[in-house]
């Protein structure tokens, strides 16, 4: 059962809260002109890189896309319950270089190939979020699904007959209906695409690049960084947890506990094997026996 709430989910809760006060300390402060990004003339001719490190961090300019985003990072909520906090803290630092960086520096190697019709970057969290999302997508199973379909009922046309015995005729094949698959996780995927699709097409080129981030980061595509044990992780204490120690022994344990299971298993089936070449062996000692018996009887 679904836990309701954001019980056992303290970086998603935090996450919630910092999107939804960075977006009202934009609209109170004023300062909405200094997070978002125009390629020109922010870039070129005014030289202010450092809105290609604040744009993501700075919250959304509009009440809309905060509703959106607070509903999206809500759902997402069973992330950090699948993964624990200690992953959830590691995913999101892991990403967060490349969902700030390449933004900006696509929309600059896109804004020439488009003849400048796109250079603007909204401001607010919509990479990360969209990198939640692919592990949501790709980690979080369906409950249920359910079908929307039009139907509409057979029709049966009346003819008029000339004798008695006439019956009426076939109804004619129902036409076709449009029927459209859907599950729990449906109304999720609606919300990300509403903020995807919102300031049409500035807020595309983020979202997609944090799907692409996630699923990169989930393949283990990214350079430097993976998520297995290997990788890079975030220290217990950052997360409030304690490091556990001795991990070397406890597979050393583990490593010896399977070796023992397998030679058991190796010579359960020695045995085996030699019970069934025994088995095998008074079978044929029988049969030859039988046979000496029958040319005894046969000779007399």
């Amino acid at each position: 059962m679904l836990t309701s709430g954001l019980t056992n989910a303290p970086l998603t809760k935090s996450l919630l809260i910092y999107t939804v006060a960075s977006s009202v300390a934009l609209s109170l402060f004023d300062i909405k002109h200094l997070a978002v990004i125009n390629i020109s003339p922010h870039f070129w001719p005014y030289a202010q890189f450092w809105r290609a490190l604040v744009w993501q961090i700075a919250g959304f300019t509009n009440s809309t896309e905060a509703l959106f985003a607070a509903m999206l990072i809500y759902h997402l909520r069973v992330i950090e319950r699948a993964w624990g906090k200690r992953k959830m803290a590691t995913f999101l630092l892991t990403i967060l270089p490349y969902t700030t960086i390449l933004p900006p520096l696509l929309l600059t190697l896109l804004r020439p190939l488009t003849l400048n019709t796109i250079n603007y970057l909204p401001c607010g969290p919509v990479p990360t979020i969209f990198a939640l999302l692919a592990q949501y997508y790709i980690t979080i199973p369906h409950t249920y699904r359910y079908r929307l379909g039009t139907t509409s009922a057979p029709t049966i046309p009346t003819v008029p007959s000339t004798t008695a015995d006439s019956t009426a005729t076939a109804p004619k094949p129902e036409p076709p209906s449009l029927s459209l698959l859907l599950s729990d996780k449906s109304t999720t995927y609606l919300v990300a695409a509403q903020l995807a699709l919102s300031q049409f097409p500035g807020m595309l080129l983020p979202a997609a690049v944090g799907w692409f981030v996630g699923i990169a980061w989930r393949a283990e595509l990214l350079p430097g960084l993976a998520c297995s044990e290997n990788g890079f992780r975030v220290p217990a204490w950052v997360v409030g947890e304690k490091e556990r120690r001795g991990n070397g022994e406890e597979r050393g344990g583990y490593e010896d506990l399977r070796r023992r299971l397998e030679g058991e298993v190796a010579a359960e089936t020695a045995e085996a094997s030699g019970l069934d070449g025994g088995r095998d062996g008074g079978q044929r000692q029988r049969r030859g026996e039988d046979g000496f018996v029958e040319r005894l009887r046969g000779a007399w």
